[in-house]
């Protein structure tokens, strides 16, 4: 079978593409060229590579139609972000294809109403309505879109047949990765203080949380929803690690990992965002606004999903990668 993955080059695809050339399959990779995979394997070396810009031929209105040209039986969309964007590809590849597989997020869910979240729990994204005025910054609309994506894909499913499967990854994170830090934003020097045995502030009380998973866990759950096809059918799956972090959780599992003790001090929120630039707590704001906490319970069920790594084993392979590379000091 024929499959056509879309942003293989990434994160995710690194692991995927080695597992779907393991398991058979004639893999094609639609790429921009411009990354290669996190981690070498040999199995790219029999992976079909195809330079597409999406943007460019989406706008002229033939990105689907390439990718129809294609002849898959399979599509695994790793890089779809608007519903314009869906609805393109649906248009063209309706009827020619056995499965369609959309990578989503777990922040389809703006805020929860009950911890873990499950996938029957209500999208309820941020707007301003009922925000209350409490944005001290624009959230980003990465979430509200990836909910609208889903909508639609799960409704060309449940009542036009399409082939749609929607699986909802957390922090993605692994070698090669960087991982979300605790205090909520990709501030790397947060790490160095952390080794160093520094003080380090954390909003509130830091008891938001995040919910990160390795790579090669979200390959794995990609493989079983394929695997699983007549039950993955228009359903959505979180791909997350066994459990969340808190904030000060992390930060304490960090600082012991790296032999120091952990100092931490908290601040409210008005205060914290003043000890850093804007865009680093705007960072912070869009995670711990929505602390996504994800229930896998329905994905080990229905498409076996067993992840290896937990949220710590998944972030100190990352940091040991870092580490090797000299992109964090500890000295």
């Amino acid at each position: 079978m024929r499959v056509v993955i879309i942003g293989g080059s990434g994160h995710t695809g690194t692991y995927l593409v080695p597992r779907l050339v393991k398991a058979g399959y004639q893999v094609i990779n639609v790429t921009r060229g411009k990354s290669q995979p996190y981690l070498p394997h040999p199995a790219w070396n029999s992976v079909q590579q195809v330079i597409l810009d999406r943007e460019v031929e989406e706008a002229a209105g033939r990105f689907g139609q390439h990718i129809r040209d294609l002849k898959p039986d399979i599509v695994i969309d790793m890089m779809c972000f608007t519903p314009e964007s869906a609805r393109q590809i649906v248009e063209s590849l309706r009827g020619q294809i056995q499965h369609f597989l959309h990578c989503g997020t777990i922040w389809i869910y703006g805020y929860n109403t009950t911890v873990p979240t499950t996938e029957d729990q209500p999208r309820l994204p941020f707007h301003p309505d009922n925000l209350n005025g409490a944005d001290p910054y624009q959230l980003s609309d990465y979430g509200p879109k990836k909910a609208a994506i889903e909508a639609y894909l799960l409704d060309e499913a449940r009542r036009g047949g399409f082939p749609a499967t929607c699986l909802h990854p957390g922090h993605i994170v692994g070698p090669g990765h960087y991982p979300v830090t605790p205090q909520g934003n990709g501030d790397i020097k947060v790490f160095e203080a952390l080794a160093r045995g520094e003080e380090l502030a954390l909003p509130n009380l830091g008891l938001e949380t995040l919910h990160h998973v390795h790579g090669d866990d979200v390959a794995q759950a990609f493989m079983g929803a394929i695997t699983n096809r007549s039950v993955s059918l228009g359903e959505s799956f979180h791909v997350v690690s066994p459990a969340a972090l808190t904030l000060r959780g992390y930060a304490e599992a960090v600082a012991e990992w790296f032999g120091k003790p952990a100092r931490l001090k908290f601040m409210s929120w008005e205060i914290w965002g003043e000890t850093v630039p804007e865009s680093v707590a705007a960072t912070t704001w869009d995670h711990i606004s929505r602390s996504p906490s994800a229930s896998i319970a329905k994905a080990q069920r229905l498409l076996n999903y067993q992840p290896r790594y937990t949220s710590l084993q998944a972030i100190f392979e990352a940091l040991q990668w870092m580490i090797a590379h000299q992109i964090i000091r500890i000295e």
